[in-house]
């Protein structure tokens, strides 16, 4: 038991809860980011494969890393153009898009990786974001190796969050996507443009996927493998409603359910084969779905999240 709660004051723990939480980040943003302006992005888990192979493959054929961020990012907003001209100015189902979405990002990642990379044994590597070294900080107890010693895309997530919660909570760009996602008629009475509005913010937030499918290529490993999103596209989708569409909440969700995965890991090593290590790999899913039913219970949903925007019409 003693041992159990130890981890919990480790400093190796709590820099793997921000390296795991990094991609959750991003695609909890951008999820969000789509939904204020009240369009459902189910295509987040093939986005983020997207982005996780173009962002490694542009540094294999010669890129900067950050130049295979940019790439992710591109990718990341191609695809959230094509569903926004789907879902937007035509009106198709919002649910039936975005899986397609998800199947088609998923497969031409593959496809694209394997024209690239012929099947072989072991995927080439590259040299992946090393982690920022901060004079004096990085020499902290606990926060020093928590908070200073993590890689670039890791504090570019942080920036990112704090920056989404600012614009929708204070400024004018942030109130028209509010208005666009609770009612985009009044928004139309206020001059405004409800079908660009959307259509900018899903672009923008399927480039904020794009860049938490990079952050696994270009960061926390140094290859790509077509399964390694491995679901974090439906966590980010469920951690928006956890968060209740607040950017400063799904910051928090995505560091808790980091946490439980990163405990739940350490944890098998002291436990051992007592207990199945399946019912490890379970507990953070568990713990975030009850987690997920007491938050949706008080949480708000904009008003018009998939509901389809005529011009004019009311």
């Amino acid at each position: 038991m003693s041992e159990a709660l130890d981890i919990l004051a480790s400093a190796g723990l709590w820099a793997a809860v921000l390296r795991i939480a990094t991609p959750l980040i991003f695609g909890t943003l951008g999820a969000l980011l789509c939904e204020r302006a009240g369009v459902l992005n189910l295509g987040i888990e093939g986005i983020m494969t997207f982005g996780a192979m173009i962002g490694w493959l542009a540094v294999f054929q010669g890129g900067s890393l950050w130049f295979g961020l940019l790439a992710a990012a591109l990718g990341g907003a191609m695809f959230g153009l094509l569903h926004a001209l789907m879902t937007v100015p035509l009106g198709l189902s919002q649910h039936v898009t975005g899986l397609g979405i998800t199947l088609f990002a998923s497969s031409l990642a593959y496809f694209v990786f394997r024209l690239v990379v012929p099947v072989q044994g072991t995927p080439p590597t590259i040299e992946p974001f090393q982690p920022i070294d901060f004079p004096i900080l990085s020499d902290l107890p606990l926060l020093g190796s928590t908070l200073f010693n993590q890689t670039t895309p890791t504090y570019l997530a942080i920036f990112f969050a704090l920056l989404l919660a600012y614009i929708l909570a204070r400024t004018p760009l942030g109130l028209a996507i509010r208005m666009t996602g609770e009612n985009p008629h009044a928004a139309e009475a206020q001059g405004l443009d409800p079908i660009k509005i959307r259509i900018g913010a899903v672009v923008a937030g399927s480039a904020l996927m794009g860049l938490g499918g990079s952050f696994l290529t270009l960061s926390a490993f140094n290859s790509f493998f077509p399964t390694m999103v491995q679901g974090r596209g439906w966590v980010a989708i469920a951690l928006v409603v956890f968060a209740s569409w607040q950017p400063g909440r799904a910051l928090f969700g995505a560091i808790l359910f980091a946490l439980f995965d990163a405990y739940q890991l350490r944890l098998q090593a002291i436990i051992g084969n007592a207990v199945p290590y399946q019912l490890f790999l379970m507990v953070p899913y568990v713990l975030s779905v009850v987690a997920l039913v007491v938050m949706a219970r008080r949480a708000r949903v904009p008003q018009a999240l998939m509901q389809p925007y005529r011009r004019g019409e009311r």
